[in-house]
């Protein structure tokens, strides 16, 4: 008799458009932030939901709804500011969480970190933000450069944004210290600048480095 534990189901990383991600497990789906830059079908066929934070392009009503309604299982599971917006509509299938928190759906096992979105200028007050470390392996901060308080497989790495410059995104791989960094929040870089952006994360923040088009996947 084989009394050793099984091994792990293989999971499945799906780029969509944005930070929109889809990690699938033993025929099990989780989508991260389908936001109003991501696929109009991004929420659907996924059991759980995860939303980092309100701004629209992680949090997308419509795409949330189509999800829900797709399938009278699909949960969400966000904090307060985009909970509240949801819940009377799907009683009993949004769940609010906040940093700390622990919750397994689906098949995968998540952990949230984080408190705050980062500083888009100090005369713009800070909305609350949260990221998920999904199986203690993939690690989405939304809009912010949380650094877990265990390692971090794979980085899903905010590259352009309002919020950001490029020494700061270097600068928080070196800190996770990941041993790969995915690139996500990249639908306002250009193309022009892409190949900038790859050579210098890939170069200096000393973790391996990828960036996958909108319906590209990989294994982690």
């Amino acid at each position: 008799m084989n009394t050793q534990n099984p091994e792990p189901l293989a999971l499945t990383l799906t780029k969509q458009s944005h930070s929109c991600i889809r990690l699938e497990k033993g025929g099990r789906t989780l989508v991260i932030d389908p936001g109003g830059f991501s696929e109009q079908d991004a929420a659907i066929g996924a059991e759980a939901i995860l939303v980092t934070h309100e701004h629209p392009d992680h949090f997308n009503e419509e795409r949330l709804r189509a999800g829900l309604e797709a399938d009278p299982a699909a949960e969400i599971w966000t904090l307060h500011s985009v909970a509240g917006q949801l819940a009377a509509a799907f009683p009993g299938r949004v769940h609010t969480v906040g940093h700390g928190d622990t919750f397994s759906v689906a098949g995968f096992d998540v952990q949230v970190h984080g408190e705050l979105h980062a500083v888009i200028h100090p005369d713009l007050p800070r909305v609350t933000n949260i990221g998920f470390l999904v199986d203690g392996s993939v690690f989405h901060p939304g809009d912010a450069l949380t650094v877990p308080e265990q390692p971090v497989d794979t980085l899903l790495l905010p590259v352009m944004a309002p919020w950001n410059k490029i020494s700061e995104v270097i600068d928080y791989v070196r800190e996770v210290k990941p041993r790969r960094a995915i690139d996500i929040h990249d639908a306002l870089l250009t193309d022009l600048a892409r190949p900038v952006y790859d050579t210098h994360i890939g170069n200096l923040g000393g973790a391996g480095h990828a960036r996958l088009t909108p319906g590209e996947s990989t294994g982690v």
